[in-house]
């Protein structure tokens, strides 16, 4: 009997042991920072946002400036300061330029870009374009050094899977974005140290989907393609939310 009581002492203090032993499960990356795109705002993140944050997950969305390049890193690293914890940082289009410059910081976990430009050092967005042009042709200037989407063409070059009354309202409330924006070099891409992921619509006519198969695959990301226009995000808030979830959850801490 005494013999049986010792092994049943023994066998629980192994089982505590390696307990014990055992790492604490990781949690996923709770918090969600998006940067969106030129030529349109914040507000059509709300199908994103409403998702995720049923989901449980802190969602911010950065409104930057588009006056510069560093004006609008600034404004990103200003709402990454007040998460409490790492963060998933999302960036759309343009906002592909700003999360790649403003990433290197350690409140920033990993990178996911929807419908986006992936730059390397030294480039542009205008050169990336250039190269390897989008199916528009409709960008024009202002007289003062801002860039627009001709709004004539803005429904089928920017949002052809909206309904026509979404994207006509997209084209008369854009956000010009100024011309240095475009033209402004990356110096150290956050993607060659953090982990990325890339969502590409092979419908996208304001950035070119080669392009955007390029950039991910340089840059090593977890590319999935999907079959939408640019404002992906608008048109398919699930399978956008979809990619963020699967990097907040490989990001667990």
């Amino acid at each position: 009997m005494e013999l049986t009581i010792n092994a049943v002492a023994l066998a629980g203090a192994a089982l505590l042991a390696l307990t014990t032993a055992l790492p604490a499960k990781s949690e996923p990356i709770r918090n969600v920072v998006i940067v969106h795109g030129a030529l349109v705002d914040g507000s059509g993140w709300r199908g994103v946002y409403d998702r995720l944050t049923d989901r449980g997950y802190n969602v911010t969305i950065v409104q930057p400036p588009m006056t510069t390049l560093a004006d609008d890193v600034a404004a990103t690293h200003r709402v990454l300061e007040l998460q409490d914890g790492p963060s998933v940082l999302v960036g759309h289009s343009y906002g592909g330029m700003i999360i790649t410059e403003a990433g290197t910081t350690d409140d920033v976990a990993g990178l996911v870009y929807i419908a986006a430009f992936q730059p390397d050092e030294g480039e542009t967005l205008a050169g990336l374009a250039g190269e390897t042009p989008p199916a528009t042709t409709g960008i024009k200037a202002t007289s003062d050094g801002f860039l627009y989407l001709d709004p004539a063409v803005f429904a089928a070059d920017f949002a052809a899977d909206l309904p026509a009354a979404d994207a006509e309202f997209l084209a008369h409330s854009q956000v010009f974005p100024a011309t240095i924006t475009f033209e402004t070099k990356i110096s150290n891409p956050a993607w060659k140290t953090k982990p990325s992921w890339a969502l590409i619509p092979g419908k996208d006519r304001a950035i070119n989907p080669d392009l955007m198969r390029e950039m991910a695959k340089r840059a090593g990301s977890k590319i999935e393609e999907i079959d939408a226009s640019h404002a992906v995000f608008i048109s398919q808030p699930a399978a956008v939310v979809a990619m963020i979830e699967d990097a907040a959850n490989a990001l667990a801490d």
